[in-house]
């Protein structure tokens, strides 16, 4: 169920597309459709990720495809990166959580804020899928507030940095190789490189989720870490404006992820309407069925126009990152709507494995609160709407 061959598109809003998007779109679709949907229920289910899919991610381009090809990448439009999340999170949030932790967070700072030696030692590894990196911000005791992070950098003889802290609910943080961890110092936040092996560094994988099923979510924990500051810290941002710059970043591709996972929770509902025999006749021919339809397949359309809008002015470098917020808040909001919607309109059948519609249900109840929670999006976008701050109250 789910892999059709084209995306839901009652606006026609692909005509809108160019060459180079819809074959990125494609592309990503028929890796999805042949790759991920016959195994993925398997892998929530045991609650492992399909390892195997990473190298074959890389060697589509799938990893920081906006960033420069002088760094192996692809030089893709921000619109073609939306469509590629799409397609990915159509598969699974787990695969999208991937990529964009891959190339939101860990990728795009190292270009933006990195040394040129840090960027051709890294990015061409990382778009290969050869290496793998995380993104440790939040914190046991702060998430929404990054700001109050406990985790210390300190300055040593020889250019060294002593990192002491911990990390909480890191996508692919036990596979990873290295980590991207932001740190207080006396000169405001800093990042640093942590690599895999460093004394003092680990990262046990979290267990027992009931979302996230098939992704990676891990602890980052730092004891006396010492890293060499050449190698490791980022030396181009100071201060919040670091860390938030890359989680804008990463909301964009959930912008467009999330309705990927609507989409696929819309197409299944519609085509077990249409198959679903009752008192003598199809479901969908009932008026009940034919709203949720309409008011599925409506927040989609509104959703995509909106997302593709936004790609175009980020593209043009006119976009703000509170349009991102509403971007995010509303598509996962309404994608999580729609999962919960199609479930009730499989019955029983919505809970089982051969559907991908629980599974979508339960990932979107993550990705509704993390990158910012649903009220911290309204609480951005009502700040610059109204030009005043209600973050204290």
């Amino acid at each position: 169920m789910g892999a059709t061959t084209e995306l839901t598109d009652y606006m026609g809003f692909q005509g809108l597309l160019t060459d180079e998007e819809k074959l990125v779109r494609a592309t990503a679709r028929q890796f999805v459709n042949e790759e991920v949907l016959p195994i993925i229920d398997h892998h929530a289910q045991n609650e492992t990720f399909p390892a195997h899919l990473i190298r074959k991610m890389g060697e589509l381009g799938f990893y920081g495809p906006t960033l420069p090809e002088k760094y192996g990448c692809a030089g893709l439009s921000n619109v073609a990166y939306g469509l590629l999340m799409y397609e990915l999170e159509r598969g699974d949030s787990g695969l999208r959580s991937l990529a964009s932790v891959q190339g939101s967070l860990v990728m795009y700072p190292i270009f933006a804020y990195g040394s040129e030696t840090q960027k051709a030692h890294w990015l061409p590894r990382m778009a290969t899928g050869e290496a793998i990196g995380c993104f440790g911000l939040t914190e046991p005791d702060f998430g929404s507030n990054p700001a109050g992070m406990r985790t210390k950098a300190v300055p040593e003889a020889g250019g060294k940095w002593r990192i002491n802290g911990s990390k909480m609910w890191i996508t692919n943080g036990s596979v990873a190789d290295v980590a991207v961890v932001w740190a207080k110092t006396d000169d405001g936040i800093r990042g640093f490189l942590v690599e895999r092996g460093t004394p003092g560094f680990s990262a046990p994988q979290m267990k027992g989720k009931w979302s996230l099923r098939a992704s990676v979510t891990s602890e980052l924990i730092l004891e006396d870490v010492v890293v060499d500051g050449e190698r490791s810290l980022l030396p181009n941002v100071k201060g919040i404006k670091g860390p938030l710059g890359c989680l804008t970043q990463a909301r964009y591709g959930i912008a467009w992820g999330a309705l990927g996972a609507a989409d696929a929770c819309y197409q299944t509902a519609l085509e077990y309407a249409l198959n679903r025999i009752q008192f003598d006749k199809p479901i969908a021919s009932y008026q009940l069925q034919q709203r949720k339809l309409a008011e599925m397949v409506t927040e989609i359309t509104k959703g995509q126009l909106l997302a593709l809008h936004l790609g175009r002015l980020k593209d043009q470098g006119k976009y703000t990152f509170a349009q991102v917020s509403m971007a995010k808040m509303n598509n996962v909001n309404v994608a999580l709507q729609i999962a919960r919607t199609a479930r009730t309109m499989l019955g029983a059948n919505g809970i089982m494995g051969e559907y991908p519609i629980m599974r979508h249900a339960n990932n979107l109840e993550s990705v509704y609160t993390y990158e910012g929670t649903h009220d911290m999006h309204l609480l951005i976008v009502g700040q610059e709407v109204t030009g005043i701050s209600a973050f204290r109250g």
